[in-house]
């Protein structure tokens, strides 16, 4: 079995990312899906390429459920370690599995013949993921959030925003992003023992749901 190839450049969110979420948490989905383009779509591609040519015999649902079965068993390790560091490790625990949750969907979507590095992928991220019920509203949003990333490398600084109150928005933003809806399940992943049963439980969980929407988007004519 011919498993996506995982690098430290594409297996967590860059620092580079987790800098203009902080920064901006209230657009740090429509941030997440702009990046996760940018660095995931050609690695969905290349390993759409790899497998038509190793297992030209799959058909396109029997490559999405390699793709669904491999992302699931990473966000469930995700979840098992959560809840060790407190609210920033709450934080990167809902950023990963967004981020892989954001890797699944392009390969379902590259096993499916979508290109995986088109820029309207970002917006079938954001609905798919249940960031916005509507497709325009996700352009809009993620034009918003490309402009500001360009303003960013303009104006520089500290905002002047209380840290925790940052953490606690970007944390709710990444938890609804990742199929984590209720801001409790968020907090109730800093328990050490208990975190780490719910975190494993809720990723998986999450993770397959989104897996069965994507599935019936992508394999539409």
């Amino acid at each position: 079995m011919t498993r996506p190839q995982s690098s430290p450049s594409t297996t967590t969110p860059p620092g580079t990312l987790w800098t203009r979420m902080k920064a901006d948490p209230q657009y740090a989905p429509e941030h997440l899906a702009l990046e996760a383009i940018r660095r995931l779509g050609p690695e969905a591609a290349d390993w759409h390429a790899r497998m038509r040519a190793d297992r030209p015999e799959l058909e396109p649902e029997q490559l999405a459920g390699l793709a669904v079965r491999h992302f699931t068993n990473l966000a469930r390790v995700s979840g098992a370690v959560s809840g060790a560091t407190g609210l920033p490790g709450a934080v990167l625990d809902v950023g990963v599995l967004a981020w892989t949750q954001a890797r699944m969907v392009l390969h379902i979507a590259a096993a499916y013949g979508a290109d995986p590095a088109a820029p309207e992928r970002a917006t079938d991220l954001l609905v798919l993921q249940r960031v916005h019920r509507l497709a325009e509203t996700a352009r809009t949003a993620l034009g918003v959030a490309a402009g500001r990333e360009r303003a960013s490398r303009i104006f520089t600084g500290d905002s002047g925003r209380p840290l925790a109150g940052v953490l606690v928005t970007l944390g709710v933003k990444l938890a609804r992003m990742a199929g984590l809806k209720a801001a409790k399940r968020l907090f109730a992943k800093m328990i050490p023992g208990a975190g780490m049963i719910l975190g494993t439980w809720v990723n998986s969980a999450a993770t397959k749901d989104l897996a069965r929407r994507a599935g019936e988007y992508y394999r539409k004519p």
